[in-house]
């Protein structure tokens, strides 16, 4: 739930940030929905594809050298960090021989890897993160500390809520890799170009938060991954 804007860190009391804050104070009952919907979808999610879980694992585990799941320090609601799970889609240690996003053709990423990402399959441990608190279905995609530290004002306003597996940033930038693949600098191009423009899209989901959109919002995700 929201917590008093009096309460919330000092880099979020601000007009900016207060404009959509406002927004969702008349949304608390959405909200509420939301985390109940959350909690349900990730208990049956579980249920149903525990199977395939393990399968997926195990094919990790024998195809390259490496722990099965990758974790993340990422930043959550009220600029809260926690670690993001996801399946192992790089070789071990990725995060220290390159840049923390990745382009196309980045040859850190494994055979199995490519799989994965391609279905969004190495997003299913974050169901674990949803059950938690740390993240949502829906809501922006979390940021490494070092990307939520060149945020401007406005940016936080994406923070009043748990983070998200999906987005409609995420579905605008589903080929996000291929923008950076002519970059000479990953992390400064990803900072300057792509990210203000994600962080529009995510705003516009503030404004626009409701649960029906949130299931719009999944169902398009499913559609984009399945037939696209």
């Amino acid at each position: 739930m929201l917590l008093p804007f009096e309460e919330l860190p000092k880099e979020f009391q601000n007009d900016a940030v207060k404009k959509y804050y406002d927004i969702l104070v008349a949304k608390k009952r959405s909200i509420l929905i939301k985390r109940i919907f959350d909690i349900a979808l990730s208990v049956l999610l579980i249920i149903l594809l525990i199977i395939p879980i393990i399968i997926l694992a195990l094919a990790i585990k024998f195809t390259s050298k490496g722990p099965v799941l990758y974790k993340q320090v990422r930043v959550t609601a009220y600029n809260r960090e926690f670690k993001i799970l996801k399946f192992r889609t790089m070789v071990e240690n990725a995060d220290k021989i390159g840049s923390l996003v990745t382009s196309l053709g980045d040859s850190r990423i494994t055979k199995i890897g490519h799989f994965l990402r391609k279905y969004r399959l190495d997003e299913l441990p974050q169901v674990f993160n949803v059950i938690k608190g740390d993240m949502s279905f829906v809501g922006t995609r979390p940021e490494v500390p070092r990307y939520v530290e060149r945020y401007n004002p406005v940016m936080f306003a994406t923070l009043l809520m748990p983070a998200g597996i999906t987005s409609l940033a995420s579905i605008k930038f589903k080929n996000e890799d291929r923008m950076l693949e002519t970059s000479t600098n990953i992390d400064e191009d990803y900072i300057g170009i792509i990210l203000p423009k994600k962080m529009h899209y995510n705003l516009l989901y503030i404004k626009s938060f409701g649960f029906r959109n949130d299931l719009y919002l999944m169902g398009k995700t499913v559609k984009e991954v399945l037939f696209h």
